[in-house]
């Protein structure tokens, strides 16, 4: 957070995960967390996010595009992110 890639995060978790990796069948606990950013600094925290990943490849990495955002929502995102773009 204190890079300013976005302006909020929410943690959703853990949930049982059933997956395919290294191709045998596991399951686990996974947590969901859902960044608040814009779309110029999506690929920067991406990018962030996999660096500091500890696991190859990575976490999964999905973009979600707004459609519609009340203005004080916009303004906060852009406030809180604004020192990175």
């Amino acid at each position: 957070m204190a890079e300013r890639l976005a302006a909020g995060a929410e943690v959703t978790g853990p949930a049982f995960s059933v997956f395919w990796h290294n191709d045998e069948l596991g399951e686990g606990q996974e947590w969901r967390v859902t960044l608040k950013t814009s779309a110029t600094l999506r690929d920067k925290l991406a990018t962030r996010i996999l660096e500091l990943h500890p696991w190859a490849p990575g976490p999964e990495i999905l973009a979600s595009p707004v459609e519609w955002a009340t203005d004080h929502y916009a303004d906060w995102v852009e406030k809180f992110t604004a020192a990175k773009e």
